[in-house]
């Protein structure tokens, strides 16, 4: 996460030393963690006005006038040393080569060529829409000087590098804006995945309120307008003191720092800042920006510091993406799973319990199947499901290292005089359960699946609808098997993922995270680690990446992203080796000999939080739910009173037949109640009257008012159960098998319609070593 966090600066030359690394990423998950909104549909402060305080915004703007000018006049100080530098490179004339990715050659002036002027010369247009440099794969400023012979590559806003500059400028433009227009002291202003934000602090309790944000829009174009060249320096701990003295938020960041740390610094306009860059060449770059929403924080995630204010932007290089962007926005707005779930009286929140949802019945009908589906997969890969408690004593917290990294996150009780805790994840004690009899190495490997209820104290104020809770269930697993058996049962649980993303529509990304600094183990085992999690991912024949450096210190992983239908990415499955768990409960088996070896624990989650996926699942489809997960399948309607008893018989005949099914004997007219049935989501909406009684039929027609005609209702029930039973996600009326198979694919079988989904078990589990 170096390089994205405007707070912390870095070295001279190469990436941010450890510690400026380390306190950039802890300040911005703390930072991420603390703010009370976090989405782009998060709720922004009214537009009254702001209540009298001691000083208005204009008089801090005055007051820190100074501040703000002592600031400059330093950083001129500063830069001055990095223009006699360059100018004594100049003289020097040192040549280096610049290797291009299409392996061609440019030569260049170490210490003062520069990425932008390598642009220029390969092509004007070129120059013109590149926002930054990768240096030997390292972000790079486009005006900094290249110290060395190297690789670049010039990125636009099209790569996620260049985006991440983009935006990440774009906060340091916000940044000044907000000195310059209520006099605030920045704190830290990240690039996001998509747009930015900026913490500040507001004093006499002054906040910044939607009648304020046409003013600040105002004065970021006027900024823009300026062209305002980002300026870059290196200083000293104690001339980065100096700098700041008047903001006691970056004094106490840099405080932080080893004594003997540099410092990086970047300038636009009078705005100054600690970060590690890289930048844009000048404000110009942005052609269209708006002002998000404003949400509150607390300084480092806690609630007895400082109460921040945290303003949201976006910007882009051509006001047609903001467009789009906006459509975009009103989309995840009307997709809103709290407002999708309270529309389809699906959940609700209550103060009595925050952060526990409550579901209501169709809620739990949505929720429910999720689970079947998963316990149908585990049934087909070799998966036995097991309970265990919900409450431990904190001794096997201690135990498994949760104690001391994790307790500020549990729930504890005290009972009889013991500490206790309510678990926030299943590994600890399926240790327990491994360890109550010898294992063999014949039994391995063994798969466990656990839908125990977790909770995690989760601060109030991160709190989001279903995506971020304190009481939840994962469709979790472990799996203890032999070194020899590690790549056979990733690729297994790789496949297990494919299939179930499969089924949602879910497109997704997969990325290897490799031994991180501070790693515990051997690197022997960890290498031959890392070479079964490729092999595993070899096997999908999908395209995978790797994340080096980023796996946890107990074992490599591979994380997998989900894309959904406006293409926001979510983390939810995983796939992590865990050395560490089996030598803390000294796990052991029996191997052919009389000797005993450690397991390797295998941590897998497909789904992630069912309340989780339930969300991602609820914005995806927009509520439109695929027959098979759907809360309202049938409807029954009868064109009058004399056909009630037959619109009855064909409810008690769906229901038998295990359907989710309603029948609307209401006095209203038949239109009006199709076209209710179609608002409410109702997949089919089985229209009856005295032909249809007559022969037995009903007369079909979609929540899309797509009309089928009349149907055997037997049919109709056996069209149901299959498209049911496929976790088809488009309707099977119409279609031919050929064109049913095709919509599914060769990964999602069609069973026969008289076999019903919680029945269709294999006589063997189908394991992917067993298919080849």
């Amino acid at each position: 996460m170096g390089g994205d966090c405007c707070g912390n600066g870095a070295p001279q030359n190469g990436p941010p030393q450890p510690a400026f690394a380390a306190a950039l990423s802890n300040l911005e998950d703390q930072q991420n963690v603390a703010a009370q909104a976090v989405s782009a549909n998060g709720t922004a402060t009214n537009g009254k006005a702001a209540p009298q305080t001691k000083a208005s915004h204009k008089d801090w703007v005055d007051k820190l006038k100074p501040y703000f000018d002592t600031r400059i006049q330093l950083f001129d100080k500063y830069a001055q040393r990095g223009a006699d530098e360059r100018e004594r490179a100049r003289g020097e004339n040192v040549q280096i080569s610049v290797k291009l990715p299409n392996g061609s050659q440019q030569s260049a002036v170490k210490g003062v060529t520069t990425p932008m002027e390598v642009a220029k010369q390969i092509s004007s247009s070129l120059a013109k829409r590149v926002v930054v440099a990768k240096v030997d794969g390292k972000d790079w400023d486009l005006f900094r000087p290249l110290e060395s012979d190297c690789q670049m590559e010039l990125l636009d806003f099209d790569h996620k590098d260049g985006k991440h500059t983009f935006w990440h400028s774009s906060s340091h433009i916000l940044g000044e804006a907000l000195e310059l227009c209520f006099g605030v002291k920045l704190t830290i202003g990240p690039a996001l995945e998509e747009g930015f934000y900026y913490d500040c602090f507001l004093d006499d309790d002054r906040r910044i309120t939607d009648a304020d944000r046409a003013g600040l829009e105002k004065k970021i174009a006027e900024i823009i307008k300026e062209k305002q060249s980002f300026q870059r320096v290196v200083v000293t701990r104690n001339e980065a003191l100096e700098m700041f003295q008047e903001n006691q938020f970056k004094l106490e960041i840099i405080g932080g720092l080893p004594e003997s740390a540099t410092i990086t610094l970047y300038r636009c306009g009078p705005m100054v800042d600690l970060c590690t860059g890289p930048h844009l060449p000048n404000t110009g770059y942005l052609k269209a920006h708006s002002v998000q929403n404003m949400s509150a924080a607390f300084w480092r995630a806690d609630a007895k510091r400082e109460h921040l204010q945290r303003v949201y932007g976006i910007t882009f290089p051509d006001k047609k993406s903001l467009e789009e962007y906006k459509h975009r926005m009103e989309e995840a707005k009307r997709r809103d799973h709290r407002n999708v779930g309270k529309q389809m009286e699906l959940f609700y929140f209550n103060e009595m319990s925050p952060g526990s949802c409550f579901f209501a019945p169709n809620g739990a009908r949505i929720y429910n199947s999720l689970i079947e589906l998963m316990r149908n997969k585990y049934w087909d890969f070799g998966y036995e499901e097991i309970v265990t408690p919900n409450i431990y004593n904190l001794d096997l917290w201690k135990t498994s290292g949760h104690a001391e990294h994790y307790k500020q996150n549990m729930f504890l009780i005290d009972i009889e005089k013991a500490e206790f805790g309510l678990k926030p994840m299943n590994c600890p004690g399926h240790c327990l359960l491994f360890a109550t009899r010898t294992r063999s190495y014949r039994e391995l490997p063994i798969r466990w699946a656990d839908f125990g209820v977790l909770h995690r104290n989760e601060y109030s104020g991160a709190l989001h609808g279903l995506t971020r809770v304190r009481r939840f269930q994962q469709d979790d697993a472990h799996i203890f098997c032999r070194p020899d058996q590690v790549a056979t049962e990733v690729a297994n649980c790789l496949k297990l993922v494919g299939e179930v993303y499969d089924i949602f529509g879910l497109d997704f990304e997969m990325r290897l995270s490799t031994r991180p600094e501070g790693f515990l183990g051997e690197v022997d085992v960890w290498d031959k680690a890392e070479d079964a999690l490729r092999s595993a991912l070899d096997s999908t024949g999908r395209g995978w990446e790797v994340n080096e450096g980023d796996g946890a210190f107990y074992g490599p992983k591979i994380d997998i992203t989900v894309f959904d239908a406006l293409r926001r990415k979510f983390q939810c499955a995983t796939v992590q080796l865990d050395f560490q768990l089996p030598i803390r409960f000294k796990l052991q088996y029996q191997t052919e000999g009389t000797a005993t070896e450690r397991p390797v624990m295998v941590h897998r989650a497909v789904l992630g939080s069912v309340e989780r996926m339930f969300a991602i699942l609820t914005e995806h489809y927009a509520g439109k739910w695929p027959f098979w997960l759907s809360p309202r399948q049938v409807m029954v309607i009868p064109i009058s009173e004399a056909s009630h008893g037959y619109a009855m018989e064909v409810k008690a005949r769906l229901h038998k037949a295990r359907f989710f099914v309603e029948c609307d004997l209401a006095d209203k007219k038949m239109e009006k109640k199709i076209r209710e049935a179609q608002l409410e989501q109702f997949n089919y909406i089985l229209v009856v009257g005295e032909q249809e009684k007559q022969e037995n039929k009903v007369n079909i027609r979609t929540r899309d008012n797509k009309r089928h005609g009349a149907h055997d209702l037997e049919d109709l029930i056996a069209t149901l159960r299959q498209e049911r039973d496929s976790y088809s996600l488009h309707s099977l009326f119409g279609q031919s098998s050929d064109t049913v198979a095709a919509v599914q694919g060769d990964s999602v079988p069609v069973p026969q319609a008289q076999k019903p989904a919680v029945n269709n078990q294999p006589d063997a589990p189908m394991l992917l070593n067993e298919t080849k």
